[in-house]
């Protein structure tokens, strides 16, 4: 979008936030103050307090209704003349849901977004992570769902968590027999499913950049008798690495060494998901990943803009 583009969206959202603020003194609705008098006989005061509680309480439900229907009103027009510079669209599981972040601010994506924003880019960022979520399931989704689709067809950046839950499944399933050869008769079939994964992201939207965050290591101290546990999250990283790496537009962002610092607690109280601090690291590994494709996507920007002008004069 150009520097004038956006100049005559900002105005036009302007006008409409001065318009529904008017309509907003016009139309809501005006508290009508009853003042109960009570003698010292006549009613308990509580029940007094009761009554100008529940008429404060109408009031405050009737604005805050209306408040809303504004809210949402002024928001819809507004997105039909504006939209944010860029967007991205981040899938997969729980480390895409931000569970075990205590602040319950969408995990590593809310560091992502509050950097991006201090660096003046406009970035909206669509969260589908889903708690479990295997990536096969995570495949069934974007098929599904249109709102997936939509969103991966406007994005600049993919941002992908996949993976853990397959490893997860060998477990339950081999809990019994447990042994590397588990792991390695699945890491192939995870391969393919990647493969898939990437090509039908790619199908929506040929352009897009596509970053898989890697594997750390949540499960040392659960499986003490899988002497190789270690080399088998390896694995399955460079198994990742390769198959994105294989693609033009495929990346790969390694998160492993983030959890191998002393001493600093980077998991949450169920001692397998990152808590805050884990998801800072997080958010700062990706940030400086998906940094240069958005310093080449504000350059493009520039040039459209210095063409435009140069056409126009």
């Amino acid at each position: 979008m150009t520097r004038r583009r956006r100049k005559q969206l900002f105005w036009t959202g302007l006008s409409i936030l001065i318009l529904a603020g008017f309509l907003y003194l016009l139309l809501r609705p005006n508290p009508i103050y009853q003042t109960t008098i009570t003698e010292p006989d006549q009613e308990p005061i509580d029940e007094v307090i009761s009554q100008v509680e529940s008429m404060d309480e109408e009031v405050q439900t009737a604005t805050n209704d209306l408040s809303q229907s504004l809210k949402d009103a002024v928001e819809q027009t507004i997105n039909v003349f504006t939209q944010n510079d860029y967007y991205v669209t981040a899938i997969g599981d729980s480390l895409t849901q931000g569970v075990g972040d205590e602040t319950n601010r969408d995990g590593y994506l809310s560091t992502v977004k509050r950097r991006l924003t201090a660096m003046d880019y406009r970035v909206r960022i669509e969260n589908f992570g889903h708690r479990g979520f295997q990536t096969g399931q995570v495949i069934d989704r974007i098929q599904e769902e249109s709102a997936v689709q939509r969103s991966i067809r406007r994005a600049d950046i993919v941002l992908l968590t996949v993976g853990a839950n397959d490893i997860l499944q060998i477990v339950r399933d081999n809990i019994l027999n447990l042994d590397e050869g588990a792991f390695d008769a699945e890491i192939d079939a995870y391969e393919m499913r990647l493969g898939e994964l990437i090509d039908l992201i790619l199908s929506y939207n040929e352009d897009v950049e596509i970053f898989l965050i890697g594997f750390y290591n949540p499960f040392e101290g659960y499986f003490d008798e899988i002497e190789a546990l270690e080399e088998i999250l390896v694995d399955w990283n460079n198994v990742g690495q390769s198959v994105f790496e294989s693609y033009q537009t495929g990346h790969f962002i390694p998160i492993h060494d983030l959890f191998q610092i002393d001493q600093v607690n980077l998991l949450a109280n169920d001692n397998f998901h990152p808590n805050e601090t884990g998801y800072s690291l997080i958010g700062a590994r990706v940030l400086e990943a998906v940094s240069p494709i958005f310093e080449q996507l504000a350059l493009e920007d520039d040039m459209q803009m210095i063409d435009e002008n140069t056409s126009i004069e």
